[in-house]
């Protein structure tokens, strides 16, 4: 490989440093927000569950009430009925009165079965309150690691960013404009591919033997014929070129 090619390479790897380190900050605010999604969706189910319960508390409540208001009404029709002068208005009396318990035993009855439904929901608020209260914990950890990761990453990136400009100051024009040419040319930032036995690494093709040849003793850069990325030869260690 020739010393042009040797700093190509290393350009090369500092550049899929840096997309790599660009890429890991830009996905840490995704998943900062993916963490509170989750969390916030864990909140909502709590307050649902705690408006399940105060909806629960709230109607027995009504009940309660609207047993006092039959009651009440029950005893007047008592103190009524002792003055009823004929049997049509004891009927009417007592007909109103067995209304009113009848009532209060489906306000008793709904009330049994809202103290049944209220005790799973109290249970269940506590256990989620205590679960979110340790999950928050784990979210608040994992967001520091995440700030704190982001700060190291921007830290390497900068570092990255001068080594790379310090590298590319060493190339001769015509090859950092064939570099960025290629670089844009190949997405995967892969510009320079190695030549084992022929093949193109990076497009996999065959080159033609007498171009293989020419690479194997080239002193200046050689791109594939065919995805025209640079291309450098390392003989085995036990071969001669």
């Amino acid at each position: 490989m020739t010393s042009e090619l040797s700093l190509v390479l290393q350009v090369q790897k500092m550049d899929l440093r840096i997309a790599e380190l660009e890429k890991e900050i830009a996905s840490l605010p995704l998943e900062l927000a993916r963490i509170e999604k989750t969390l916030d969706s864990h909140k909502r189910r709590i307050e649902a569950d705690k408006s399940g319960l105060t909806a629960n508390v709230r109607d027995r409540k009504k009940l309660e009430g609207d047993i006092q208001t039959h009651q009440a009404k029950i005893t007047k029709l008592k103190d009524q009925i002792m003055q009823a002068k004929t049997n049509e208005q004891l009927r009417a009396f007592q007909h109103e009165i067995e209304f009113a318990e009848g009532e209060i035993v489906k306000c008793e009855e709904r009330t049994i079965e809202l103290l049944s439904s209220a005790e799973p929901l109290e249970a269940a608020v506590k256990k989620a309150e205590a679960a979110f209260a340790e999950e928050k914990k784990q979210v608040d950890a994992q967001k520091d690691r995440t700030e704190a990761r982001t700060t190291e990453s921007k830290g390497f990136l900068l570092v990255a960013a001068e080594e790379r400009k310090k590298a590319m100051a060493a190339l001769t024009p015509q090859l950092v404009s064939m570099y960025e040419r290629l670089r844009k040319k190949h997405k995967n930032g892969l510009v320079i591919s190695e030549v084992p036995e022929g093949r193109c690494m990076g497009c996999q093709m065959m080159l033609r033997l007498q171009y293989f040849q020419q690479l194997r003793q080239a002193t200046t850069v050689l791109c594939c014929e065919s995805c025209s990325r640079m291309l450098f030869y390392n003989p085995p260690k036990d071969v001669a070129p």
